[in-house]
This record gives C-alpha cells, sequence and structure tokens, in this order.
C-alpha cells in the first residue's frame, strides 16, 4: 500500500486562492480523515489528490511518485462518492465488475475478484439485484464494492455517508473501521462531521479556510488543540468558552477575571509564555472537565435553562440567552430548568487561548 504526500500545494480560481499551501504526510495504510467546516476546502483537496481537479502549484507523490499531471486512472485511487452512482439497470454484480470488464480483464479474474469484494462487504446474498431492490446501506456497500475490486493503492472517500439516515450512518462506520482493518490500505475520508472523524480515523486534518489547522490523532487534537478553532470544531458537545481579562501575571502564573461572571477570578499556571496584564484571553472548559465546587481555580454558580437527558448521561445548558452559553456533563441526573447548579473550572484540564486564538501553554 502507498503513501502519500503533498508539497505546497495550492489550487486557485482566477483570484480566489481557495487551498493555500498545504503540506501533508500521510503513511501507507493510514486511516486520514479531512474535516472542517463548509468550504474549508476538504473536498477540493481530495479531487486534486485524484487527479479530478489541477493544482495551481505544488507536488502531489503517490507511492514516492510525482503524480500532478497523471491521470486519474493512472494514480492508483479509487473514489467513493456522496452519490452511489450505480447504472440502475445492472445488477450488483455486473455495477461492482464493470470496471474491470472495460479494461479487459478475463471472466474468471472478473469473477474471483468481485466474489471476494462482495464477502468482504457481506453482499454475497445481493449480486443478483438491481440497485432499486436494495437499501442506502447496501447500495454504499456496492459503490465501494466497485472501489474494492480494482485494488487500488489508495482509497478516496467524499462524503459516503451523508445520504443516509442517522442510525445506518452509525453502522456504515462501523463497517468502515472493519473494511480498514482487513483490507490494510491507506484510505482518505473528507467529512464535515467530527464524530466520524473521531470515530474512524488514526489521523484527523483539521481544515480552515484552505489552511492546516492542526494534524494530529483523535485524541491529540481533543485533550491538546492548538488553537481556539481546533478547540472548538473537535468535541460533541463543544467546548466551553469563558471571556476573561488578565488582571496580574508573572512567575509562571496569571491571575484573570471573567468578563461575563463578574466577581470571578482565577490563577492559572503556565509553563510557556504568559499573558501580559490587561489582556483578553478566553478560558476553554470541556463539558465533561468541569468539578465539584472548590475543586478547581474557580467556582461558577450557573442558572440551568435546558437538562437533557440521555439515560446514563445529563448535559445541562446555561446561559442560552448569551453567547457565553455553557454546556456541563453531568453523570447523575440533574434536576430541571431554573436550579442553581455551581460548578468549578479545572485547574489542570482548562485551556488558555490568546486574543488571536493561539493557545497558550
Amino acid at each position: 500500500m502507498s503513501s502519500l504526500k503533498l508539497k505546497g500545494v495550492r489550487k486557485a480560481f482566477g483570484t480566489l486562492e481557495v487551498i493555500k499551501g498545504v503540506d501533508l504526510d500521510i503513511n501507507a495504510r493510514e486511516f486520514v480523515v479531512f474535516v472542517g467546516p463548509s468550504g474549508c476546502g476538504k473536498s477540493t483537496l481530495l479531487r486534486m489528490i485524484a487527479g479530478l481537479e489541477s493544482i495551481t502549484s505544488g507536488d502531489i507523490e503517490i507511492g514516492g511518485k510525482r503524480v500532478n499531471d497523471a491521470d486519474p486512472s493512472k494514480r492508483g485511487i479509487a473514489m467513493v462518492f456522496q452519490s452511489y452512482a450505480l447504472y440502475p439497470h445492472m445488477t450488483v454484480r455486473d455495477n461492482m465488475g464493470f470496471a474491470l470488464r472495460f479494461a479487459g480483464k478475463p471472466k474468471d479474474e472478473i469473477a474471483r475478484q468481485v466474489g471476494e469484494a462482495a464477502r468482504i462487504l457481506e453482499l454475497e446474498p445481493l449480486l443478483d439485484r438491481l440497485p432499486r431492490e436494495l437499501s442506502g446501506g447496501q447500495r454504499q456497500r456496492v459503490a465501494i464494492g466497485r472501489a474494492i475490486v480494482r485494488h487500488p493503492e489508495v482509497f478516496l472517500f467524499d462524503e459516503p455517508l451523508s445520504n443516509l439516515d442517522a442510525e445506518l450512518r452509525v453502522h456504515m462506520r462501523i463497517e468502515l473501521a472493519r473494511l480498514h482493518r482487513e483490507l490494510k490500505t491507506t484510505m482518505i475520508y473528507v467529512t464535515h462531521d467530527q464524530v466520524e472523524a473521531m470515530t474512524l480515523a488514526d489521523k484527523i486534518v483539521v481544515l480552515r479556510g484552505g489552511e492546516v489547522a492542526q494534524v494530529g490523532s483523535p485524541l491529540q487534537l481533543y485533550d491538546d488543540p492548538d488553537n481556539h478553532f481546533v478547540a472548538g470544531f473537535i468535541g460533541s458537545p463543544r467546548m466551553n468558552f469563558l471571556e476573561a481579562e488578565v488582571l496580574d501575571a508573572g512567575n509562571g502564573s496569571f491571575t484573570a477575571q471573567l468578563v461575563n461572571h463578574p466577581g470571578v477570578r482565577l490563577t492559572k499556571t503556565l509553563t510557556g509564555k504568559l499573558p501580559a496584564k490587561g489582556d483578553r484571553i478566553t478560558i476553554g472548559v470541556r463539558p465533561e472537565h468541569f468539578g465539584e465546587p472548590g475543586q478547581g481555580i474557580a467556582d461558577l454558580s450557573l442558572t440551568v435553562d435546558v437538562a437533557e437527558h440521555l439515560g446514563s448521561t445529563t448535559f445541562i445548558y446555561a446561559n442560552t440567552a448569551t453567547p457565553e452559553q455553557l454546556i456541563v456533563e453531568r453523570e447523575e441526573r440533574h434536576a430541571g430548568e431554573s436550579d442553581t447548579l455551581v460548578v468549578s473550572i479545572p485547574a489542570e484540564t482548562s485551556l488558555v487561548f490568546d486574543s488571536a486564538g493561539k493557545r497558550l501553554r
């Protein structure tokens, strides 16, 4: 299986630059997910790797070979799109074997490869059905099977689960993870859904405005984000952000006052550069990291607006009428609206960002 390397890859449509110098190394057999908000350039980047979109500058290497000018069919890739794009008049068997027949492969080889792909995807009982006789999940598996029979060096997936309902998406995520383990091939997957990214990826590439915001494993991005954007994008529910003003700083720590919680001050230690007195900063806290009163560096008294009970977990929403809405996760079943909840900001797991969104460590 092949590795993939992007070197200073840029893409412009006239004067509009949509990919702004991406450098990325993808190792052989990795499952890499491109994630980011709509319009960040993730699908454009995938299409450039596939050869469906030309690049303005930079280099793309697959298996150590520069493929900038190579035809898509010569790059050793197979792509699965959001749309199944199955031939409606062909059976599952014929849809999966079409590319091999077009390439002039012998019938016995086509039958063997289609049979092997059908076994992996559990499609053997469906081989003689037409697409209209299949569910959405079964059609997507056929589309994936059509890619598998080509034995590509790299699989490219462009939001393949977007057309499925919520329950089927969960099932197909499990199927894709199992498929990656069985095929042991390099896979690149595009999605706007950070839950899909967290559950599928060996490595996540977070894109923002055509640039790479951060690259890392799912838990690295969750626990140790480099900036405000990644901290807020990765995680469901999202991270809480509290605006603060620095009152004093020195000797490895600073003291700040929360802007929207008058009278609440906190002191936090950092190993690197400290913010200066008068600086505006942001304190980030994951919903599950709020502690019991008196256990952290400051206590917050919150009025519960909504308590979302999910069985073993309750998500408590407070300050929902303000831009600084807070979400607190509790394992016990919390009471309902208008209750007062006192929580503490943790010392170790709270994060600090400067006014430009850069993480202060």
